[in-house]
């Protein structure tokens, strides 16, 4: 009857009835149909049907299936031909997300993603993206439930790391001390508790660098100092300073998931007040002062300077000789970042609250002991704000319903992906939880699942864009306007009371992260940009300001943007940073750093950095600010230019689109 069929891509190709027959009995079998003849029939009807519809002329696949649907709906399988519409839609799913990693790959080969200033652009970076493409494509249109698939899609939300869905979890606060006082196996033999400084420096990398394999975000050591200072106790200071010198070119030069980025290394110190712990702390500050090689900023490690009155922050402490030292390193090579033990928030847990440089921080803990080590967070995923604020035409109780609506979305997928994770078995993870370094994991067989060691982690609900979702609302962001502001805080504050709410309904530990948005700063605007159009102060740029940030566009003086910004890390207990930004590194003058450090502690801030331009040339190792595109001493343009992106540093060649936009507008906070 037919003798060719309009293939998708355009080409003819024979015509087959029994394609047909096979396509109904499939649908029918799938509600319990077993007749092979009633699906030939029904082949027989639709064809009658082409035949008058088309007379001759040739049709395509869509029209042969739309014609199966009204066959099937009109001689009363009505139950068949739901099950062969839902087939439908999924094959359509399944080759549109075929088409789309296509295209990803393609984009990958010629330039990599950078969605990750942390990641290369070797061989293996590409290698490692194009998996993770592969991965996003098979997680959204076979694993992830369709209602969280779609609002990710839609950018309703942004489930960050999507590629590592059900393979890992983000971070972890390593037990360094036990590692080092008992050894461990990287899997090719047991390594021994190290006899010398060098040695235990040289061993600490390693760790970094074996849990970074194990899982996709950063690795840090809560208690570095402490942990250290059994190895160094009669280290000399020359020999301690060689060590961690070794240790900061090495966290610099080493690499981890098979060469494509270095271990995103985080070190928490600066309360030990042992003097081999305070000789570890002074000399690993002195080796990341004096730089690399030829004097350039080290990227890695995150040092986390941790202030505590009574230890190290005014006068006659015992260690505020060191927090002095942290100062004048901050005012050179914007590392260290500085936490604070006697906030609101850190305040409950004397001085046990350890950060990341990314600004993830992990502390309480429904399920287990409310320890730093050896927990960290799971994964997270985070809500467009100002997308809520359009959808709701600017209606604040409108806002308010869909704002419920997208966080209670958001922590039913944080549980499906707990679930999924929680399938994952010890030796999957062969280190981080065939060593034991996850909490609870110890007592485990290398078949058993991790579920009991990960119900120590946390599920983090993120959020971005409030400066602009108050804008949609108010008209005024919360930088400009004393009544945008108490409307940001309840925002924030009611986000924070429905993960609350969620944490003692389901028993896990769910937080709230101020989120740092790299990747996902120019998605969402770009998405929304699209729906909604072009609107000043909302969609007008190309990225959505950092989680409760005043825009970094908007003229603010320093001592105001703290005070704007302190009221939120309370709530945010899942992570975040504040931060100022200088004209210049204030080298020559610390006790400005420290006046503003101390401010930033009154205003309540739990997490804190100061920025300004490090630039180096790479060619002849000049350093100093560069605004033109060749280096002044040799004229070379290899200039590297070093940055805070969001919260580590990174230099800016690695930069995605939105982040170097959000940089070039970025203005000074004066004092």
């Amino acid at each position: 009857m037919f003798e060719v069929i309009r293939k998708r891509d355009g080409r003819e190709v024979p015509f087959d009835p029994n394609r047909i027959t096979e396509a109904i009995f499939k649908a029918a079998r799938a509600v319990g149909g077993e007749d092979r003849e009633t699906a030939m029939r029904l082949t027989l009807e639709v064809m009658k049907y082409l035949k008058a519809r088309y007379n001759g002329t040739i049709f395509g696949v869509e029209d042969v299936q739309d014609a199966v649907e009204k066959v099937l709906i009109e001689h009363g399988h009505a139950k068949t031909a739901k099950a062969y519409i839902l087939y439908r839609a999924w094959r359509t799913r399944i080759r549109e997300a075929k088409s789309e990693l296509m295209d990803a790959v393609a984009d990958i080969l010629k330039e990599t993603h950078k969605e990750n200033a942390n990641v290369s652009n070797s061989p293996s970076g590409k290698m490692l993206q194009i998996a993770e493409a592969a991965s996003k494509k098979y997680y959204l249109t076979r694993l992830i439930p369709e209602e969280f698939a779609q609002a990710h899609l839609q950018g309703r939300i942004h489930i960050h790391d999507l590629g590592f869905y059900a393979k890992t979890m983000n971070c972890l606060q390593i037990p360094l001390g036990r590692l080092l006082q008992g050894g461990f196996d990287t899997g090719h033999g047991y390594i021994r508790p190290p006899k010398r400084p060098s040695s235990a420096a040289a061993l600490a990398c390693i760790i970094l660098q074996s849990s970074q394999n194990d899982m996709f975000g950063g690795q840090s050591f809560p208690f570095f100092d402490r942990d250290m200072a059994p190895f160094f106790e009669n280290a000399s200071e020359d020999d301690t300073y060689q060590a961690m010198e070794a240790l900061v070119y090495n966290l610099n030069s080493m690499h981890s998931r098979a060469g494509a980025q270095v271990p995103f290394s985080n070190i928490n110190l600066g309360t030990d007040t042992s003097e081999a712990g305070r000789k570890v702390t002074r000399n690993l500050l002195l080796a990341y002062e004096a730089g690399l090689g030829r004097g350039e900023n080290p990227i890695f490690p995150n040092i986390i300077f941790r202030v505590k009155k009574g230890i190290n922050f005014d006068p006659g402490d015992p260690n505020y000789d060191l927090f002095k030292l942290a100062v004048r390193v901050a005012s050179r090579r914007l590392n260290p970042t500085f936490s604070f033990m006697d906030s609101s928030l850190n305040a409950p847990w004397g001085d046990q609250v350890a950060y990341m440089g990314c600004r993830s921080r992990v502390m309480a803990n429904r399920c287990g002991p409310a320890v730093t080590e050896g927990r960290g967070n799971l994964s997270f995923t985070t809500i467009n704000l100002p997308r809520l604020a359009l959808q709701a035409g600017g209606n604040l109780n409108s806002f308010w319903r869909l704002l419920q609506a997208t966080t209670w979305l958001v922590i039913q997928q944080l549980l499906h992906r707990f679930k999924v994770q929680s399938r994952l078995r010890v030796k999957d993870l062969p280190f981080v939880m065939g060593q034991g370094l996850y909490l609870g994991s110890d007592k485990l067989g290398p078949d058993d699942p991790v579920e009991e060691a990960i119900k120590n982690g946390t599920l983090a609900v993120g959020f971005i864009g409030l400066a602009e979702t108050l804008v949609a609302l108010t008209g005024q962001h919360h930088g400009e306007s004393s009544s945008a502001q108490e409307l940001g805080l309840e925002i924030v504050s009611r986000l924070k009371e429905m993960v609350e709410e969620a944490g003692k309904e389901y028993g896990l530990n769910f937080t709230l992260l101020a989120t740092p948005a790299e990747g996902l700063a120019g998605r969402f605007v770009e998405l929304d940009r699209k729906e909604f159009g072009v609107i000043k102060g909302i969609t007008d740029k190309e990225y959505y300001t950092n989680s409760f940030h005043v825009p970094v566009y908007y003229p603010c003086e320093a001592y105001r943007k703290i005070e704007i910004e302190g009221p939120y890390h309370k709530y945010c207990d899942a992570g975040h940073i504040s931060y100022v930004e200088l004209p210049s590194p204030p080298i020559h003058n610390p006790e400005a750093v420290e006046a503003l450090l101390r401010y930033m502690a009154q205003n309540d801030m739990g997490y804190v950095g100061i920025n300004f331009p490090v630039d180096f040339c790479v060619t002849c190792g000049y350093q100093g600010i560069m605004p033109e595109e060749l280096c002044p001493k040799c004229g070379s343009s290899r200039i590297k230019r070093v940055r805070r992106i969001t919260g580590y540093l990174s230099t800016t060649d690695r930069w995605n689109s939105a982040k170097l936009a959000e940089l070039r507008d970025r203005v000074v906070h004066f004092l």
